[in-house]
């Protein structure tokens, strides 16, 4: 039996679309949707900047879907604007800093998570102990009140740490002690 050869073409094609599709339904890791991590895949392979007709041609969305896109990609450091001599259409271009984008997008997704979390923590803590304060306890119920907050102060230490994690990233200090490769 011969084997059919295949056209490199279609293969590289088909290889860029697994992992565009692949990046795509991973891109809620940023929050970021699945359409618009199509549309990041096909920036990020382009190899030159693109206009959004262009992309709007290859994705079949319609342009204001991938305006707002580009918005949110650009947001996230995933993403610029290029100039190209004669061009007069907005070309986009994926920022080569991918550890940039990165830090821009967790970065700002983990100090609301803290934040929010450690507000949930000292309500909950403020709660306890006003329950602890001007109520009569039985044993069972003072037991479970002294578990819980210990249990608060742990969660407070944690995302105190991970507030702190957060400016390592915000300020670059990460990649002193992990290098970029």
């Amino acid at each position: 039996m011969v084997k059919e050869l295949k056209n490199p073409c279609h293969q590289i094609e088909k290889a860029r679309e697994d992992l565009i599709q692949e990046l795509s339904q991973n891109m809620h890791l940023y929050g970021i949707s699945e359409s618009v991590g199509r549309l990041y895949g096909t920036v990020l392979f382009a190899h030159e900047p693109v206009t959004l007709d262009e992309m709007s041609q290859s994705l079949g969305m319609s342009k204001t879907s991938m305006s707002t896109g580009m918005r949110v990609l650009s947001e996230a450091n995933m993403v610029e604007k290029a100039w190209k001599k004669g061009v007069r259409k907005d070309l986009y271009q994926p920022v080569d800093d991918w550890y940039k984008s990165f830090s821009t997008t967790f970065v700002k997704r983990w100090k609301v998570s803290v934040v929010n979390n450690l507000q949930a923590v000292h309500e909950m803590r403020d709660a306890l102990l006003d329950i602890e304060q001007h109520q009569e306890l039985n044993a069972t119920e003072y037991t479970a009140v002294k578990a819980d907050l210990h249990t608060l102060e742990q969660a407070e230490k944690y995302y105190n740490w991970l507030s702190e994690v957060t400016e390592l990233f915000e300020s670059g200090q990460i990649f002193e002690l992990i290098p970029k490769k």
